[in-house]
């Protein structure tokens, strides 16, 4: 039997992994500068990770959510405690696709309405309504496309207040990266995520924010959308919320009402999975990592916009994405193959950084020296 080919792959079958390093099976060493799509928070098979996961796997993996679950409530209240959104409720899925799919599903519950407000350039997932909401028709399939998402300039206050005011008593929801990731780093502006909660406000809508990969302290706040200073009605989490273990979640604004039958989930606050999760918000809180990535991300930003061939430098902390001149589309490949580094890419010639929060400044120099090495490689093949 042969995999279903859903990525291009490279080349490399990865064994091992510490910290910010991976080994392939040949023992060759790589600095993960992208985290697995930003998925690895606390450094890969974090010590206290490792732990955590070992002994709740020896006191119990499993069983349903029809019962009683005290590691699913001290998951809440470490939650409550570092994200500071005091008296929200909090509802664990598996991943980032489930977790935007139940935010969208509670806000048209909530509302009695079926329009959503998505943005241009958005990526939401690959499930029925998250994909329907993300912009890239070559990833909905027929039977996702559906007439009650409407896009709208990403950053345009204007536009979206006039599409308020053509469907006053029709949106149920806003949602919204605080920075749109998959598209190349793009940041919300703090005036543009404040028109939203202004907006949902006014019109009764539910405000999203999409935090699966701009939040859990990347940015330097623990969600990219608290730098505008405004509250949303649900956020979605998942990728560094388990560091490599599947969980996601939404946290709920308390003038939103559970009933009976909304939602539901099977695996979602498994105890494994709430053990990881607990895990990493220990490590962050223990380590500083919220202000780590913040020092971190302003150094490495710094240091970016002074290597020659950069065009931009876009993101905060450590979410961060550098557009380059033309003539350096090979780069990422390069950085790979010749130096041994892992990076993301958005196309044509974008780099995506997506490091753990426990990176080093050490670790962040390798990268840089290798960066501009491969910048001259590259510069020199041009020439």
């Amino acid at each position: 039997m042969s995999l279903f080919k859903v990525y291009p792959l490279n080349p490399i079958a990865i064994t091992k992994a510490l910290g910010s390093h991976v080994w392939d099976d040949k023992g060759q060493a790589y600095l993960d500068m992208y985290g697995g799509h930003a998925v690895i928070s606390i450094g890969h098979t974090h010590p206290h990770w490792v732990k955590s996961i070992e002994e709740q796997l020896h006191a119990m993996a499993f069983y349903s959510n029809s019962v009683i679950m005290p590691i699913q409530e001290k998951l809440a209240t470490a939650l409550n405690e570092i994200s500071g959104k005091n008296n929200y409720q909090l509802f664990l899925c598996n991943s980032g696709a489930e977790a935007n799919e139940n935010a969208l599903k509670l806000a048209s519950f909530h509302t009695g309405r079926k329009k959503i407000i998505s943005f241009q350039k958005a990526f939401h997932g690959r499930t029925s309504l998250a994909v329907a909401a993300t912009d890239n028709p070559s990833i909905i399939a027929p039977v996702n496309e559906t007439d009650n998402i409407i896009f709208l300039p990403f950053n345009d206050v204007a536009a979206l207040e006039t599409c308020f005011v053509q469907n006053p008593d029709a949106i149920a929801a806003v949602i919204i990266e605080g920075i749109q990731g998959v598209a190349g780093i793009y940041e919300a502006s703090d005036l543009f995520l404040q028109a939203i909660r202004k907006n949902c406000d006014q019109y009764g809508a539910v405000y999203i924010a999409d935090s699966v990969q701009c939040g859990y302290g990347r940015t330097g706040q623990f969600f990219a959308h608290d730098h505008a200073g405004v509250d949303a009605d649900i956020y979605s989490m998942a990728k560094g919320m388990g560091n490599g273990f599947p969980i996601g979640g939404i946290l709920i604004a308390p003038h939103i009402q559970a009933k009976f039958g909304m939602l539901g989930t099977t695996f979602g606050g498994n105890p494994l999975a709430c053990a990881a999760a607990l895990a990493v918000i220990e490590v962050m809180q223990k380590d500083n990592l919220i202000k780590a990535a913040a020092e971190k991300g302003s150094f490495l930003i710094h240091a970016l916009q002074q290597i020659k061939g950069v065009k931009v430098v876009r993101g905060r902390g450590l979410m961060i994405g550098f557009e380059m001149e033309e003539g350096f589309a090979d780069l990422k490949k390069i950085l790979l193959n010749d130096f041994k580094i892992f990076t993301g890419e958005a196309k044509p010639n974008v780099i995506r950084l997506l490091p753990a929060l426990t990176i080093t400044t050490a670790e962040i120099e390798i990268f840089l020296i290798g960066l501009n090495k491969a910048v001259q490689q590259l510069s020199n093949t041009k020439a």
